[in-house]
C-alpha cells in the first residue's frame, strides 16, 4: 500500500523547524561575531567574520566559578529532594490513616504558592538562620519549592505497583523497610529519574533565590553571571549570548540523556 502524503504534517514540521532553528541561529551566530561587526549587521545577517573572543571573555569573567556553584546547588537540591520525597511518598501511598492523606494534600497546596509571594519572609528566615549569601540559601528554598510536584510525581509512580506484590512480600515476612528497598525503589526508577531531572532543571535555571538571597561574587550562579555582560550603558550582546550557550550546554546534555525518563514519569502522573 502506497503511503499517503500528509501535507499538513509536512507544513507543520517546516514551521516548527523555523520556530526552533531561527533563534538558535541568531544566538550561535551572534556569539561567534566580534561586537563591532554584530552591531553593523542585523541579528539575521550572515557573519562577516568569526571569532572565539566572546567565549574567552566568558571564562575570563569567572564563568567556571559560577558553573561550579550552580553544579553544587543542583547536586544539593536533587539530593535533598530525593532524601525527603522517597519516604514521604511511600508513606502517602501505603499509609492508612487520615494524617497521610492530609499530609499529601498539604503538599499539593504548595503547588499554588508562587515563590515571589513568600520571598520577604523567606529572606528574613534565611537571615535569622545565618545562611544569607551562602549556597544553602539557594539550595534549601529551591528544594522546598520542588517538593510538592516531586511528591505528586513519585506517588503516581508508586501507585503503579500492584497490591499483589506488596501482599506477596508481606506474606513472606518482609518488613516495610525491606519492601521499600527491594520492591518500591527498583519499580519507581522512572519517577525517581523524573524528579532528579526536574529538580536539576529548577536549580539550574533558578534566578529569584540567587538574586535575593546571595550577594557576593563567590556565591554567584550562572543565571546571575549573565549580568556581567550588562551594565547601565548597554549590553555586550555577543558575550552575553556566548555565556548563555555555555550555561545551557551542561543541562541540555543531562536533558538529552534523561528525557525518556522525564516524559514517562510525567505521563504516569497524567494518567492518574
Amino acid at each position: 500500500m502506497r503511503p499517503r502524503t500528509n501535507i499538513f504534517a509536512g507544513f507543520g514540521s517546516i514551521l516548527w523547524l523555523i520556530v526552533v532553528g531561527v533563534p538558535l541561529y541568531v544566538v550561535l551566530s551572534a556569539s561567534l561575531q566580534p561586537r563591532s561587526s554584530y552591531l553593523k549587521g542585523g541579528p539575521l545577517s550572515l557573519p562577516s567574520s568569526l571569532t572565539l573572543e566572546n567565549y574567552a571573555s566568558v571564562f575570563q569573567n569567572g564563568f567556571l566559578l559560577y558553573l561550579l556553584n550552580t553544579v553544587l546547588v543542583g547536586i544539593g537540591v536533587v539530593a535533598l529532594v530525593l532524601v525527603l520525597v522517597l519516604p514521604l511518598a511511600y508513606g502517602v501511598v501505603r499509609g492508612r490513616g487520615r494524617i497521610n492523606m492530609a499530609t499529601f494534600r498539604v503538599f499539593l497546596l504548595g503547588l499554588a504558592i508562587p515563590s515571589q509571594a513568600v520571598i520577604i519572609p523567606l529572606f528574613l528566615l534565611i537571615n535569622q538562620l545565618g545562611l544569607y549569601d551562602t549556597l544553602w540559601a539557594i539550595i534549601l528554598p529551591t528544594a522546598a519549592f520542588s517538593l510538592p510536584v516531586s511528591v505528586l510525581i513519585l506517588t503516581g509512580s508508586m501507585r503503579d505497583i500492584s497490591n499483589e506484590l506488596y501482599e506477596a512480600m508481606t506474606l513472606d515476612g518482609a518488613s516495610p523497610s525491606k519492601i521499600f528497598f527491594t520492591l518500591v525503589l527498583p519499580l519507581s526508577k522512572s519517577g525517581i529519574s523524573t524528579i532528579a531531572v526536574f529538580t536539576a532543571l529548577q536549580a539550574w535555571n533558578g534566578f529569584l533565590f540567587p538574586l535575593i538571597l546571595t550577594q557576593s561574587q563567590g556565591t554567584k550562579v550562572v543565571t546571575l553571571g549573565l549580568f556581567t555582560f550588562i551594565n547601565q550603558y548597554g549590553a555586550n550582546v555577543p558575550g552575553l549570548l556566548a555565556a548563555v550557550i555555555l550555561s545551557a550546554l551542561p543541562i541540555l546534555v543531562v536533558y538529552l540523556f534523561a528525557r525518556r525518563a522525564l516524559v514517562s514519569g510525567l505521563m504516569g502522573v497524567g494518567g492518574k
